[in-house]
């Protein structure tokens, strides 16, 4: 499964982005859960958002927990990220994955797929 991320962009604090995920379709896509990760230069790769197969349950990291919303649409094979009142500690490589299992999980080795990456910086 191929995976494309885009919507980064250069913003300043406060200010809301929406990220997108678009997959192929050589899978089922509501077959397994997504998730958006991150990677900040030079820290490791964390867990952002996630949403299980049907999008119903969604689990959030502390730190985006009622700024972001993660959400997907089965019809279209996307996913997204809206990200509200960002901050600067929010500047990353934001990626979006998927794949193994149906529900949410927040280990980076728990997903098979993984977008390019679409970069994110917010200014103070």
């Amino acid at each position: 499964v191929q995976l494309q991320a885009f919507g980064g962009g250069l913003v300043q604090a406060g200010d809301s982005l929406r990220l997108s995920c678009a997959a192929s379709e050589e899978r089922p896509f509501d077959a397994f859960g997504m998730s958006w990760f991150r990677q900040a230069a030079g820290r490791e790769r964390e867990f952002v958002a996630g949403a299980d197969w049907s999008g119903a349950s969604t689990v959030y990291a502390d730190s985006v927990k009622g700024r972001f919303t993660i959400s997907r649409d089965n019809t279209k094979n996307m996913v997204y990220l809206q990200m509200n009142n960002l901050k600067p500690e929010d500047t990353a490589t934001y990626y979006c994955t998927g794949g193994r299992y149906s529900d949410v999980v927040q280990s980076p080795g728990d997903y098979d797929y993984w977008g390019q990456g679409t970069q994110v910086t917010v200014s103070s």
